[in-house]
């Protein structure tokens, strides 16, 4: 979670810090918005790597772990319908 944390507040820094940097060169409106966008994504694609690469990691381990304990929450699922079921 800190990964993906990390990595989104720095991605809306670069697209802070691009807005600005445009504000300041004359870019208004519209304009301003779509070169923002596209200055940010291309600068998070070549500056943020490493931090895009470490949170796929631990979110790809979660998603790992949570198909491990998929199977012990279901079992307790089907014991609850049962019991309920028992009880009719």
């Amino acid at each position: 979670m800190r990964a993906t944390i990390a990595y989104t507040s720095a991605r809306i820094l670069l697209l802070v810090v691009s807005l600005i940097l445009l504000y300041l060169v004359g870019a208004r409106g519209l304009l301003l918005l779509a070169l923002a966008f596209v200055v940010s994504g291309i600068a998070s694609f070549v500056l943020l790597s490493r931090q895009r690469d470490v949170m796929s990691g631990a979110l790809m381990a979660r998603i790992k772990n949570g198909r491990q304990r998929t199977p012990g929450f279901r079992a307790r699922i089907e014991e609850g319908a049962r019991a309920e079921d028992e009880d009719l």
